[in-house]
């Protein structure tokens, strides 16, 4: 009898475990399809006002801008799961997709006064470029919201060992060395997010997990004089042999 009542524990767990996954694929397919869905009157919109152009529409380009970059990370949020299948690892130009990200955020850049300095890249690596595009957005949208009055963006690239290292770098308000160490954990906004009360502490953690995903290196420095975030991607030393 003991035998017995195990045996169907054990089953009635299995369904109950069964039924809560099929819930979540089922979420997760509603949530994607969802934001495919909202993705068209998004793109709509930015067409009508960038074909009607006046006062008014740079404004709501702005924000248009804003709800697509949220669209964009929530999808995300509900892909990194599963990351494998969807990604496409392949050469990359990294002035390419430097220069994409900075046209995703060109009006946010515009309304917050943010000066680029943006070095010439020659370099080539191999990722995932959408991915990597997401990355840069969120890094950029950082750097917009701890601005200082003067806010200066640079973007530079230089090899270290057998890696090429991208670095976004700010002239912000930094972030607090207590902080520092916790910054890609999940909700986690640090004392700089209370007082701007924007941050959701999900862009950091989205970064870092896609990252670890993708192969790539992620760190970050900062002070009272800015921040840093550094990608390090991997030179694959046979395949630039193979093609040299």
């Amino acid at each position: 009898v003991y035998n017995q009542l195990l045996k169907m524990a054990g089953k009635s767990m299995l369904e109950q475990i069964g039924e809560i996954e099929r819930e979540r694929l089922e979420y997760k397919e509603y949530i994607e399809q969802w934001i495919h869905e909202i993705k068209t009157p998004i793109t709509a919109m930015k067409l009508l006002c960038e074909n009607h152009r006046m006062d008014w529409t740079k404004e709501l380009l702005l924000e248009l801008e804003k709800t697509n970059r949220f669209t964009e990370q929530a999808l995300y949020y509900a892909r990194s799961e599963h990351t494998e299948k969807d990604y496409s690892v392949r050469e990359m130009a990294l002035s390419q997709v430097v220069h994409g990200a900075i046209a995703d955020n060109k009006y946010l850049l515009l309304q917050s006064g943010m000066r680029l300095e943006v070095e010439e890249m020659q370099d080539t690596v191999y990722s995932d470029e959408k991915w990597v595009r997401f990355i840069l957005n969120q890094l950029i949208a950082n750097a917009v919201k701890y601005r200082t009055k003067q806010p200066v963006l640079r973007i530079s690239t230089h090899k270290q060992q057998d890696q090429v290292v991208l670095v976004v770098e700010d002239n912000g308000i930094g972030i607090a060395a207590s902080d520092l160490p916790r910054i890609f954990e999940k909700g986690f906004t640090g004392q700089n997010g209370r007082l701007i009360q924007q941050s959701t502490g999900i862009g950091l953690y989205l970064c870092k997990r896609l990252c670890e995903k993708l192969g790539i290196g992620i760190t970050a420095e900062s002070s009272e004089h800015g921040t840093a975030i550094s990608l390090s991607f991997q030179i694959n030393c046979l395949i630039h042999e193979v093609q040299s």
